[in-house]
């Protein structure tokens, strides 16, 4: 939860949001501490990768050759939800 706060609360640079985003990212890729979720990994990447994580585009896009259309487009569409909210 502290990873939302910091961001709800404008904590750190773009930088480190990135970081925060990237992690949360990996957190649903790998299924750590959490069940994975490859939907919510792409909008999270996507995400860090809009805030300047290069890294985040790079898994993003490796992520993308495994999904389905109908899922790529579901993890745009909540990014934009994201961004428009926050």
């Amino acid at each position: 939860m502290a990873r939302f706060e910091i961001l709800e609360q404008g904590f750190g640079g773009a930088g480190a949001q990135a970081d925060i985003l990237f992690e949360l990212g990996m957190m649903y890729a790998t299924g750590r501490d959490c069940d994975a979720d490859i939907v919510a990994a792409h909008k999270w990447f996507n995400i860090a990768a809009i805030k300047g994580s290069t890294r985040a585009a790079e898994l993003r896009s490796e992520l993308s050759a495994t999904m389905s259309k109908a899922d790529i487009a579901r993890a745009l569409r909540e990014a934009r939800e994201w961004m428009t909210m926050h």
